[in-house]
């Protein structure tokens, strides 16, 4: 019962692998997620994890930076949301060429996909490569 089985079953990821609560009460995004991956598997969290450590890194760094050079690391912060919106656009055409390709690998994979080819599963290709 202290597992957290019951928060599990009535609100799926909220809770951690190892049965604490996350911080991003909602489950990972779906186009985040390894499409290789069986549908039972969650691997949200693991993303979650990648990028709570990115965020303590940067944290980390911005506050060696402050006690180094605190007018730099004031400008950093004041800077920071203008270089992510100027960003935003080549994100964005990143997402379309990643959706691109997506749909050209599709297409060229349809053939052997009507020929009864499937992929491995995630578990079995790492274990093959181990």
């Amino acid at each position: 019962m202290g597992d957290g089985s019951v928060f599990r079953r009535l609100i799926p990821g909220l809770v951690g692998a190892y049965g604490g609560f996350v911080i991003a009460l909602l489950p990972a995004a779906p186009w985040n997620r390894n499409l290789l991956s069986s549908a039972g598997s969650d691997t949200g969290h693991e993303t979650s994890r990648s990028t709570e450590l990115k965020i303590l890194i940067a944290t980390v760094a911005w506050c060696l930076l402050f006690i180094l050079c605190w007018p730099l690391a004031l400008l950093v912060l004041v800077l920071w949301p203008i270089v992510w919106l100027l960003a935003l656009p080549f994100r964005l055409v990143g997402i379309t060429f990643t959706a691109l390709f997506a749909f050209l690998q599709a297409i060229l994979f349809l053939p052997a996909r009507m020929l009864g080819w499937r992929p491995r599963p995630v578990q079995a290709h790492r274990a093959a490569a181990a």
